[in-house]
């Protein structure tokens, strides 16, 4: 029971920002986020101490260099120019990102609260793509005035659900037979085809690795291959017939973006730029905490950061936070690779499916602030941690 509480809460938390942008949960009279995290944290404890918990040694620099990251970008917060940003994303660095990081290790390394992580992630993705189709038939827009990066993130977080639910459902078809292999490969397509409505473009992207690599590692060899073929003939005949019928792409948002707002790719290009180039003028130490919207010349502008975590890690912590960042989340993509032939395959598969879209947005988009990357890497740094029910005493005979 406490698995399972602590599964589905750690889904929710996760993904909250996606079920709060869904307009029947966006009403809400309470904050979904601080509800799960409220629920998350006395169920973590108890499940602390009703396990018996093992890491592999592999885990020790990536671990020590992400506690040493959040530490030193908190420090970097003394010479930053801004306020409002620093003031609005240090609290998440020093307060919900360790939380987060121990959070996806604890739930990732147990069998049963992992199990209910991915049952409620596919869920909470099939939900959100339901109210987003639905959203679509009645003719739902985002309310007159608001702020065009909030509706950006909306289109970013439905995304992120939808395609680590697809990832999901594709694991779970390749490894049933029968009719049940139908059903869930056509929810696959179906959360494909919702991926294409709301306007996210790195969230149809990351659904496209999620759905390609969690399954190609459920499986492996000529398997994996085969599915791997399928899965980029099938992209590529769906991006071929919408290039010749140009007709049916018209009220899919995703690919209207990514049509009409080349500017987007060449945005970003601008930024990574900018955090390069301020990254060399600031020297060793970096601008600070924050401080690069102000250094480029958008003020306080949070939304308006280098969109690429070791570009933002150099520019605002200097070289000590990008050593740290390559040690802590390059360190832990190395650690998984190194530990996953150990491992069982749908357990390895469970995490890459809801780690690979994740992992794309920390390249392309999100900040060092973000709950969801440091969920991530503690999901990804579980695989090499082990936990087992203490079971209780019998009672002695009298």
């Amino acid at each position: 029971m406490i698995a399972a509480a602590a599964g589905v809460a750690a889904a929710v938390l996760q993904l909250a920002g996606a079920l709060k942008t869904a307009p029947p949960l966006a009403a809400l009279p309470f904050d979904l986020t601080l509800l799960a995290f409220a629920v998350l944290v006395p169920l973590l404890a108890l499940l602390a101490v009703t396990r018996r918990w093992a890491a592999e040694r592999a885990l020790a620099l990536p671990l020590a260099a992400a506690a040493l990251l959040m530490f030193w970008l908190v420090v970097a917060g003394a010479w930053t120019a801004s306020r409002l940003v620093a003031a609005d994303k240090l609290p998440q660095i020093a307060l919900a990102a360790p939380v987060m990081l121990v959070a996806g290790l604890m739930v990732g390394a147990d069998a049963g609260a992992r199990r209910w992580l991915a049952a409620a992630t596919l869920m909470i993705g099939v939900v959100v793509a339901a109210i987003i189709g639905w959203g679509v038939a009645v003719g739902w827009r985002p309310p007159d005035g608001l702020d065009p990066q909030a509706v950006r993130l909306q289109y970013q977080l439905a995304g992120l659900a939808i395609a680590m639910a697809a990832g999901l459902a594709g694991m779970r078809g390749i490894g049933a037979g029968g009719a049940a292999r139908i059903g869930w490969l056509l929810l696959v397509a179906l959360l494909g085809v919702a991926a294409l409505l709301p306007g996210g473009r790195t969230g149809l992207i990351a659904l496209g690795l999620g759905v390609a690599l969690a399954p190609a590692l459920l499986r492996g060899g000529g398997v994996a291959l085969g599915w791997l073929g399928c899965v980029a003939t099938l992209a590529l005949a769906g991006g071929l017939f919408l290039l010749l019928r140009p007709e049916e792409a018209e009220g899919l948002r995703t690919l209207e973006r990514l049509a009409a707002e080349a500017g987007g790719l060449e945005a970003r290009f601008g930024l990574w730029g900018a955090a390069a180039d301020w990254a060399g003028r600031a020297g060793p130490f970096g601008l600070g905490s924050g401080g690069f919207s102000i250094a480029a010349g958008h003020g306080e502008r949070r939304g308006l950061y280098p969109h690429n975590h070791a570009l933002e890690a150099l520019a605002e912590g200097g070289l000590p936070a990008l050593l740290l960042w390559l040690v802590a989340f390059g360190g832990a993509v190395l650690a998984a690779l190194h530990l996953r032939r150990r491992l069982a395959r749908e357990r390895v598969a469970v995490v890459a499916a809801m780690v690979a879209p994740i992992a794309l947005t920390v390249m392309v988009s999100t900040d060092l602030g973000n709950r969801m990357a440091w969920f991530a890497l503690g999901l990804l740094l579980s695989l090499g941690v082990r936990a087992v029910p203490i079971r209780a005493a019998a009672p002695a005979h009298v």
